[in-house]
């Protein structure tokens, strides 16, 4: 079984886990915004926006929290594994991590694009 250094997926893993703490709290921004607009604005229109962009944000907000947790989880097996084989992981775990950040690379895009529409409708309603 092949072997890789912790220390080039530490830095990595740390980014992450800021970024899914900086998404959360930007969702839970939109989120007061979001109810901001749907008191003041009780038209049928623009509640079904606001409905939808609600739903955007219970799955966004989910999908942060289960990387924050798979992130945990994977810095925890590679503890235990650096335990073990005297500073290295083995590559399955290596792999894993890569794997969990390119799904926070694809959450980071998509929340992006989510506050970009959503400022847009924000700044109609406004």
């Amino acid at each position: 079984m092949k072997h890789v250094n912790i220390k080039s997926v530490t830095d990595l893993h740390n980014d992450a886990l800021r970024g899914i703490d900086f998404y959360a709290e930007e969702l839970g921004i939109l989120q007061e915004r979001l109810q901001e607009i749907a008191v003041s604005n009780t038209a049928t229109p623009v509640l079904m926006e606001v409905d939808h962009f609600q739903d955007e944000l219970i799955i966004h907000s989910r999908q942060l929290n289960e990387l924050r947790t798979a992130f945990k989880k994977n810095h925890h097996k590679m503890e235990q594994q650096v335990l073990e084989l005297a500073g290295f992981a083995d590559e399955a775990t290596f792999v894993e991590n890569d794997d969990l950040y390119q799904r926070y690379i694809t959450e980071e895009k998509m929340v992006n694009e989510l506050r970009h529409d959503f400022n847009r409708f924000a700044s109609k309603w406004l």
